[in-house]
């Protein structure tokens, strides 16, 4: 059974930085892509950055471009997402997703594992 396990997130001041962590584990996502969408209150989930494969190509959203760095393990299991320079607007639940295919994608129903959600506050 495929399980995404994510961790950190929490509440922070605008400029901080948090970093957040999800473990696949039942699989091997050496191969594939995975990233992390958030979705804000009342709005639909969104993309923010994916990684084709391990050490592959990555993309960003342009609201995160040079503020999120993704990266992954060596072995391609595990996915990192560092948030620097957060901004209130960054506020919302974090999902780490994954995909059966090395192709990226940025778009939410083509991601076939998902994470729990994580909440990351960015205060004023």
């Amino acid at each position: 059974q495929v399980q995404l396990a994510q961790s950190g997130g929490g509440l922070v001041q605008a400029g901080g930085s948090l970093k957040l962590s999800c473990a696949a584990s039942g699989r091997s996502f050496s191969s594939s892509a995975m990233g992390w969408f958030r979705q804000a209150p009342g709005k639909d989930r969104e993309f923010v950055a994916i990684s084709a494969r391990s050490g592959g190509i990555t993309r960003y959203a342009d609201s995160v471009k040079g503020r999120f760095t993704i990266s992954r393990d060596n072995a391609g299991n595990t996915v990192y997402l560092q948030m620097n320079s957060l901004k209130p607007e960054d506020t919302g639940v974090y999902y780490c997703a994954a995909r059966n295919f090395a192709v990226l994608s940025t778009v939410v129903y083509q991601y076939d594992y998902w994470g729990q959600g994580t909440q990351v506050t960015v205060s004023p």
